[in-house]
């Protein structure tokens, strides 16, 4: 099949390399322009570019994919039979989504129609659901309504939404590779989804990350692990951001009525933290300007003493 793919990020890059070590021929990549990244804010190339050409492969790069005649153009006459998207950024004009001959597909990193949006990875963790996958799904004009082509899922277990990423990342490049073959041979089956069941998963800010520790030890414990890596779990000690990488949750842990935040216990283990009806065991945290670093080694240089209140 002749293919254009349309990607931004890292959790599209296992799908673009799937497509081009296959029979398939890439007419075109599609990605977003470059961006200023990192404190220097210079310049860079998202990882698709970057793979895109390291492979050979021609880049196109619109600032508005609605109004660039050119770029429009360009897909046009290419004559794709598919359009294969994975989190490429810009919701697409109908005159895209009527141009190949099989459509356009997306991979979508959760079991649709649960967590349709920007931030399904988080989110899924958030909620403290137990499974997550990827979903083909055929695009419209829609946020990720349309028909689903396939599924497969993965547990969540105790990963950071950084490792369940990338586990996503591949397992969407398989399950592409399957569903592009059973496009070929007419046998794929088109599933609509239940809108009653959908749920919406929108962009994460930043501010979400400040841990109540009011809240549950479990609930506390998921956000750590749902902002791991991006944008990071934070509390405040003396003034200062400390941001929170690694913890265990306690349910029911005796905590003698203490104010939630107030750290109750310091070992080399961690450092125990009053919350709503339990204790957070903090095991790795990083405070501003420093490197991420366990409990132990942080208690080496630092001292942090008991009854302080986080927060």
């Amino acid at each position: 099949m002749r293919i254009i793919f349309m990607g931004t990020p890292f959790f599209a890059v296992p799908a673009l390399e799937a497509i081009k070590n296959s029979e398939h021929e890439i007419c075109f990549v599609v990605s977003q322009p470059d961006s200023p990244k990192d404190r220097g804010k210079k310049i860079k190339a998202a990882p698709v570019k970057e793979k895109a050409l390291e492979m050979g492969l021609a880049v196109l790069q619109p600032e508005n994919i609605k109004t660039d005649r050119i770029f429009f153009d360009k897909l046009e006459k290419s004559c794709p039979d598919l359009v294969v998207v994975a989190a490429y950024g810009k919701i697409l004009p109908k005159e895209i989504l009527l141009m190949p001959k099989s459509g356009c597909v997306n991979i979508h990193a959760s079991l649709l129609p649960r967590f349709r949006g920007a931030a399904p990875i988080q989110r899924a963790i958030l909620a403290g659901d137990r499974c997550t996958g990827v979903t083909i799904m055929c695009m419209e004009e829609g946020l990720d309504t349309g028909d689903i082509l396939s599924s497969a899922e993965t547990e969540i277990d105790r990963k950071t939404s950084g490792q369940l990423h990338d586990e996503l990342a591949v397992l969407g490049a398989e399950l592409l590779m399957k569903t592009i073959k059973s496009i070929e041979k007419g046998e794929i089956v088109r599933k609509p989804q239940n809108d009653s069941l959908s749920t919406y998963a929108p962009m994460i800010d930043k501010k979400e990350g400040k841990i109540d520790f009011s809240k549950g030890p479990s609930e506390i414990e998921r956000l750590i692990r749902a902002f791991d890596p991006r944008p990071g779990a934070y509390t405040f000690y003396k003034g200062e951001m400390l941001k929170i990488w690694k913890a265990e949750a306690f349910e029911q842990e005796d905590c003698g009525g203490k104010r939630p935040g107030t750290v109750i216990s310091i070992s080399e283990k961690g450092i125990g933290i009053a919350a709503g009806k339990g204790l957070i065991l903090i095991r790795e945290m990083q405070m501003p300007g420093r490197k991420k670093m366990a409990v132990k080694d942080f208690l080496r240089g630092n001292s942090i003493e008991i009854m302080t209140v986080l927060g």
